[in-house]
């Protein structure tokens, strides 16, 4: 298991080898099974369960795509059909007003919002999810066998990594936040490849390491080939208050950091006061990166656009400290935890490595920063 290269993931590549595998070994085909000139839905072969499709025209006007047909016809699972646990928001007079602005952006957040039965977002998903361009984007960057979707929320990652990984793990503190991002993976038509975990990602993480062979040297079936962090910031009030306005670079560097931004022209931007680290929950942010890396080097880390680069860059330099002394650690690691900790990772390593940091635009506004740290580095692939 590793990076994944291909275009094919999950199911396809798992058939494609399965067909290679097999091809030799039958020589003759069952006369009961359609020819590869056959239609697929012949009636006979048709599953009376599955849902039927939509008309090619949504309540608001808009043209559905293919894509959203094909999502649609894939099977649904009764059960798993979370409609009515939160509200299903049609038009902006059913939206609390706090919430409005958020609802306005709806279609970026998922783009088969409105395919039936309707993508759902509880109220803290309607302002943490990630747009779906931007998860899309992130995941591409994180294409790989298993990957570790740390606090999955609403799922809005989850669903994008499913697309590029064969297997994604989505852990979450919430039944009702998981329900939802489960419901929303069936409109989407890859569930099957997600994982749903009811659980904490810090005690997660101490029961994986804890197993024999766990972190970035585990089996193949057990390994985890890349953690992808977007904690709580803190709420919508993570950013308040303005600073005079300054012209980005799409290019700066910070030390060990290389921030590679938008490709439009540059305009002015409204800057806030630096976010730190130490606001990320439910731990220090440093910690949790710490707590991350015994698991894989390759971690993606969603952060606020206002996160101050300097941290972001000392988090490589901290990782090889003497984890006792670090922020927080007392609160979610005992002494004999400590202890286990590799003695190489508290050494400087041979290889000096460096962090990327991708600033996520969505036209003119920047959006949040996607810090890349080992293989996920471009020029670093020999990490991965």
């Amino acid at each position: 298991m590793g990076k994944r290269k291909g275009g094919l993931t999950g199911l396809s590549r798992f058939v494609l080898e399965a067909f290679k595998n097999d091809s030799a070994s039958q020589p003759t085909s069952d006369p009961n099974q359609p020819k590869a000139s056959e239609p697929l839905d012949k009636p006979e072969n048709r599953d009376e369960n599955r849902p039927t499709k939509r008309r090619k025209t949504q309540k608001d006007g808009n043209e559905k795509t293919d894509m959203d047909d094909e999502a649609w016809s894939s099977q649904w699972v009764e059960k798993y059909d979370a409609t009515g646990l939160v509200p299903h928001y049609t038009n902006a007079s059913e939206v609390p007003d706090h919430l409005k602005k958020y609802f306005s952006q709806r279609n970026r957040y998922f783009s088969l919002y409105s395919t039936p039965p309707g993508c759902l977002l509880d109220e803290e998903g309607w302002y943490s999810i990630t747009p779906e361009l931007v998860a899309d984007q992130i995941a591409e960057r994180c294409r790989c066998d298993t990957i570790l979707d740390a606090f999955c929320g609403v799922g809005g990652n989850a669903i994008a990594f499913a697309k590029t990984c064969q297997r994604v793990i989505a852990l979450d503190t919430s039944p009702t936040r998981l329900s939802l991002a489960r419901h929303n993976a069936q409109i989407y038509g890859v569930a099957d490849r997600i994982e749903f975990v009811l659980s904490d990602y810090i005690s997660f993480a101490k029961s994986y390491l804890s197993l024999p062979s766990s972190g970035p040297h585990a089996p193949a079936t057990r390994r985890i080939d890349v953690v992808f962090l977007s904690p709580p910031w803190g709420g919508p009030s993570y950013i308040s208050g303005t600073v005079e306005p300054e012209t980005p670079s799409p290019t700066k560097n910070y030390g060990d950091v290389t921030l590679t931004g938008s490709d439009v022209d540059s305009q002015p931007l409204e800057t806030h006061p630096p976010y730190s680290l130490s606001s990320i929950q439910p731990i220090h942010g440093a910690e949790l990166f710490r707590l991350s890396r015994r698991i894989t080097q390759n971690i993606a880390y969603y952060l606020p656009r206002n996160t101050r680069l300097e941290e972001i860059s000392d988090l490589l330099e901290s990782e090889f400290t003497d984890a006792s002394s670090a922020p927080g650690t007392a609160d979610f690691l005992s002494s004999k935890e400590k202890s286990s900790i590799p003695t190489e990772k508290r050494k400087e390593p041979e290889k000096e490595e460096s962090v990327e940091v991708e600033e996520e635009w969505m036209g003119t506004k920047l959006k949040a920063l996607t810090c890349y740290f080992g293989g996920l580095v471009g020029g670093q692939e020999d990490l991965f």
